[in-house]
């Protein structure tokens, strides 16, 4: 089979849940995939079904951008292109603020911002300049319904899915039109995957938290024995691959009811909150300004830049 004109995908965090699906639903589409992970002899299997013209595993830890440059560097080796990267790579803390370690905190945002920033660099620079002129590329990152709405007991979680949301936004804004760049977050819900059985870590309360807390609470509901997660990691793997061939793509793309349900209730929230303190909100004006006519003009000019 000739795979010269289909697609290269580069996935991060192939070792199970959405990137292994992932990586399994691009071969089944017959399109060509960079699968990285920390330890690849765990590929081994998929390697023995799939020839190097389709699929090439490479290690990857993205706290190190050493590495990310050497994977950047086999994609141009092996493949001279890249369509899509997507960036799955990622695990979750449950615990109280105060009861998270400075140092798991920071690691978390080096896996989860500073990995897909530092990759996001490289993409940048091989779908501008590697690339055909002009035909760009595509850079998922995979946020969370938890990077819209944040939740106690995970709050370091979401703060670098927030994080990672901001900057997807303006990474996504900075690109010049005429290199065809861009950039969609993918918010997905409750998933049958590893992050809250294998991949989760987890940290004590303070006695000061009890059961009935609102972090208590939240613990509950992610104990693995509760869990009954609405997403099948296939049919999210499924979704972002017939997303990604579209022309128009959103800014964020909730998947699961779940998510679609957060995100949305979530927006309506601020839209009511910012009705309600309107007021206040133009009390800060200088003299001589009309608050509702000068956020007027501003809603427009937004309406002319997205």
């Amino acid at each position: 089979m000739a795979f010269e004109n289909t697609r290269v995908w580069l996935v991060t965090g192939t070792s199970s849940g959405l990137g292994l699906a992932l990586v399994n639903a691009i071969l089944a589409a017959g399109e060509r995939v960079v699968a990285t992970l920390r330890v690849p002899e765990q590929m081994k299997e998929l390697e023995s079904k799939y020839s190097r013209n389709q699929l090439l595993v490479q290690r990857l830890d993205v706290t190190q951008v050493i590495e990310i440059g050497a994977v950047f560097e086999a994609v141009r080796t092996y493949f001279g292109r890249l369509d899509v990267v997507v960036n799955s790579a990622g695990y979750g803390i449950l615990a109280e603020i105060e009861a998270t370690p400075d140092s798991a905190a920071r690691h978390n945002f080096e896996v989860q911002f500073w990995g897909p920033v530092n990759i996001t660099r490289e993409a940048i620079k091989f779908m501008r300049d590697v690339n055909p002129k002009g035909h760009g590329g595509l850079i998922i990152n995979v946020s969370s319904a938890g990077g819209y709405l944040a939740n106690p007991a995970i709050a370091f979680y979401n703060a670098s899915k927030f994080a990672l949301e901001g900057f997807t936004q303006a990474f996504a804004r900075e690109m010049l039109p005429e290199w065809n760049i861009r950039g969609l977050i993918v918010e997905p819900g409750g998933f049958q995957s590893e992050w809250v059985k294998g991949s989760m870590q987890t940290f004590p309360p303070p006695p000061e938290y009890g059961p009935s807390s609102p972090s208590g609470v939240v613990r509950t509901v992610l104990d693995p024995a509760n869990m009954d997660s609405l997403g099948v990691p296939e049919r999210m793997a499924a979704a972002i691959i017939h997303t990604a061939g579209k022309e128009k793509l959103p800014l964020r793309l909730p998947l699961g009811s779940d998510s679609w349900a957060i995100v949305r209730g979530q927006a309506q929230k601020t839209l009511r909150e910012a009705d309600e303190w309107q007021e206040v909100s133009h009390s800060t004006n200088r003299d001589g300004v009309d608050g509702a006519q000068y956020a007027k003009g501003i809603t427009e000019m937004l309406k002319s830049l997205f």
